[in-house]
């Protein structure tokens, strides 16, 4: 199947999301009851309060929100392959993802055209499509798998592909880079550090640096499954990014 994939009609991409709000204690009521619901096993098993769950908020598409997506296309320029990627960013979640469906709606709207994630298919392809029926966003074309059949959506998954049918079996896109021998995407930051580094630190940049690096790592990988030849760093072309400039934290 991958080897008859036309790397150019790929978008890989990746996503970052934080907890709706920068504390437990600055939820309602109402949301900290459902929160508490929504981690009963988990506090049971961990013998952790939802309090000190709520760290993990950002993990649920009802409890948080996206604050980075990047996205990044291979393209041929004088018989040599480039990688340009660009993150779309910042406080203003409706923003962020009315910009990525622009993208998609103008360039990746053609049946021939496919996104790629790591772990796509369970996280970041549904939490981007249930955010943005938060938003009251449609969902671009791409994304809509409603009434579609499982060997009819075509998107593609670097985990689901490595697990070779074993659907049990989970590896962190770091260990994978390690095993292919491709550069660590998790050297300055892990995802546990993006909570805090949105609501506390307000660092926006390097959150997009930290996913970037990511895409980076995915669409390497993919061409490691393909047996082709990965792209030279220098040859991975970052375009400044859209970032959302309202003060709303």
């Amino acid at each position: 199947m991958l080897d008859k994939i036309k790397e150019e009609n790929i978008l890989f991409i990746d996503i970052e999301t934080v907890g709706q709000q920068p504390s437990y204690d600055q939820l309602d009521e109402h949301t900290k009851e459902l929160w508490a619901n929504k981690m009963a096993w988990q506090s049971e098993k961990e013998c952790k309060s939802p309090e000190e769950l709520y760290e993990r908020a950002g993990i649920w598409a009802e409890f948080g929100k996206i604050v980075c997506i990047s996205a990044g296309f291979i393209v041929t320029e004088d018989g040599e392959r480039h990688f340009r990627v660009k993150s779309f960013c910042g406080s203003n979640e409706r923003m962020i993802l009315t910009a990525f469906s622009a993208l998609l709606n103008k360039h990746f709207n053609k049946d021939k055209h496919m996104l790629c994630a790591h772990n796509g298919k369970e996280f970041d392809f549904p939490y981007i499509c249930r955010r943005l029926l938060v938003n009251g966003l449609p969902i671009p074309k791409i994304l809509d798998c409603a009434g579609k059949k499982p060997w009819e959506i075509t998107n593609l998954d670097t985990l689901e592909l490595w697990r070779f049918g074993d659907y049990k079996h989970y590896t962190s896109l770091d260990l994978l880079a390690n095993i292919f021998n491709l550069p660590s995407p998790k050297e300055n930051m892990d995802g546990s550090m993006v909570g805090r580094t949105f609501w506390n630190e307000h660092n926006i940049d390097s959150i997009s640096e930290y996913c970037i690096n990511d895409v980076v790592t995915i669409c390497q990988l993919l061409l490691r499954y393909k047996g082709l030849p990965i792209i030279a760093d220098t040859n991975v072309d970052v375009i400044p990014p859209y970032i959302t400039d309202d003060d709303e934290k």
